[in-house]
């Protein structure tokens, strides 16, 4: 075996149940390079990875670690084989302080840790990498950029020479991404052997040495990334041509359609979620919402909609075509609904907030209009048919429309909720991370249907998480700092760095 393969997996199969996660999956991992590997959602990228951290372990298949076949049941196996995993949802304990967070757990011949020894370790590998971690400071006083510091950290301080990172830029500024990057292009450079999971095109093609596409839990091929593009990655990803074009017309004729002025919410925790907040919004245009996760953006849409308590002093103000005022604070979200105000928010809690789990997409569907029934008989065939259209129009993936919706995945989920917000027709339309679940083929469909909205008038409230689409989609961004605004920008000229400086709070408004 080749003295650079770090991991050769041979014949890989995962099932859960009846699902086959991963099929017969055969490839290897180099020292000395970035591995990216792509596919869509639920093509098993991250459970291939996980039996290879120890998460899961392989029903078929083998798996060979320095060209010896290796079992690898536990964690702690997979770090005594040196490889380590970062995954999206940090594994760290808030009150202690980083040099604790990385020796907790740590099995071997010592049962006390000197930690002035371990502060001096974790300083050495920082100035050897060009990490920006403090070891005696606690998880709670960190960004969310420091605590993902501290995972590699983790990682690094307990010998790991082969790394793993799951979608480790989608909490991440451009500026906390680039210096990401440069420290694994210095990992590499030390012969550290580097995967990473995304759906970044454009952070693959500027990071990896190499593609490994995966679909529907199947090995495609591997692409050296210097002869690749986001069109050749796409099709192999999605397995048919699909068009990258994100159109984004002019508004025509825009008129104001809602009015936020002063807008302070205080959290559960007593903290203040948004303060202060004013801007307004237009018909026929996109808003785009950039921020940090976690700086307002949920409690934003939620105040919006009427689901948010609104300190005194703040102002909601809807605009009809006729040019008829409404004050929306204090009035309850059925009679928002009714003035034409549409809430697609599902980031967090899809079933309990959107959709109701143990119904199909029909009943979902009457779920908009039950009060609005003559009798107590209520007329299925309206919410039938438009329940057919959206599972057509979108590829929901059900064995039929009365299916409960729990049974599906979270990308189908996903759709039911965004096609019947979009075919209630709204004067404005909210979304919050309306393609997270969908791959890129069906994102590119839900970006056209909000652009069909524009153009009827609709005024659309785009939370995104991926920066480039917001540039391209939307006709202004509003930027969201720790709650404030810090800036509405024309995304036709803004720049990505200044974008996110702002949503650092390094930049802001002049008096």
């Amino acid at each position: 075996m080749n003295e650079s393969i770090a991991v050769r997996m041979d014949g890989i199969t995962k099932r859960f149940g009846s699902v086959i996660a991963n099929d017969r999956v055969s490839m290897d991992i180099r020292y000395s390079e970035i591995l990216s590997i792509l596919g869509e959602n639920g093509s098993g990228k991250t459970t291939l990875m996980n039996m290879l951290a120890g998460i899961y372990y392989p029903d078929e298949g083998f798996l060979y670690v320095n060209g010896k076949e290796v079992t690898i049941t536990s964690p702690h196996d997979a770090f005594e084989l040196g490889i380590g995993m970062i995954h999206q949802h940090f594994k760290l304990i808030d009150v202690f302080t980083a040099a604790e967070n990385i020796i907790l757990g740590m099995k071997g011949e010592k049962r006390t840790y000197n930690i002035d020894e371990v502060n001096q370790k974790v300083k050495e590998i920082c100035d050897r990498y060009g990490f920006d971690i403090d070891p005696k400071m606690k998880v709670y006083e960190m960004s969310v950029a420091q605590k993902q510091t501290l995972e590699i950290v983790k990682i690094l301080y307990r010998g790991a020479n082969i790394l793993i990172l799951d979608e480790p830029t989608a909490v991440l500024t451009p500026q906390e991404t680039e210096k990401l990057f440069n420290i694994l292009r210095q990992m590499r450079k030390d012969g550290k052997a580097i995967v990473l999971i995304t759906h970044k095109l454009n952070e693959v093609l500027e990071l990896s040495d190499r593609v490994t596409i995966l679909r529907k839990g199947q090995y495609i091929t591997t692409i050296p990334t210097p002869v690749a593009n986001e069109q050749i990655l796409t099709e192999a990803m999605v397995g048919e041509k699909v068009t990258l074009d994100i159109e984004r017309p002019d508004p025509v004729n825009p008129q104001k359609r809602l009015s936020v002025k002063h807008l302070t919410v205080v959290n559960q925790e007593r903290i203040k979620a948004l303060d202060d907040v004013s801007f307004d919004v237009y018909s026929g245009e996109i808003l785009g919402v950039a921020g940090i996760s976690g700086c307002g953006q949920k409690e934003l849409l939620e105040a919006i909609a009427g689901l948010q308590n609104i300190e005194s002093g703040g102002s909601v103000e809807y605009y009809d075509k006729d040019g008829n005022t409404k004050e929306l604070v204090g009035v309850s979200p059925r009679e928002i609904r009714n003035y034409g105000v549409h809430l697609s928010f599902v980031p967090e809690d899809r079933l309990g907030m959107g959709l109701v789990g143990s119904m199909g997409m029909t009943e979902n569907m009457m779920l908009k209009d039950y009060d609005k029934g003559r009798s107590p008989f209520l007329n299925r065939s309206e919410s039938s048919k438009l329940a057919d259209e959206i599972k057509s129009e979108l590829d929901v993936v059900t064995p039929s429309i009365d299916t409960p919706v729990r049974k599906l995945s979270g990308g189908n989920v996903q759709k039911v909720l965004v096609g019947r917000e979009i075919a209630a027709e709204p004067a404005i339309l909210m979304t919050a991370y309306a393609v997270r679940g969908l791959d890129i083929n069906k994102s590119y469909t839900i970006y056209n249907l909000l652009n069909e909205q524009k153009k009827k008038g609709v005024a659309v409230i785009y939370v995104g998480e991926d920066l480039d689409v917001l540039m391209a989609l939307s006709d202004r961004i509003l930027v969201l700092c720790a709650g404030h605004v810090n800036g509405v920008l024309d995304a036709r000229t803004a720049s990505k760095e200044e974008i996110g400086l702002r949503m650092t709070n390094l930049v802001k408004e002049e008096a």
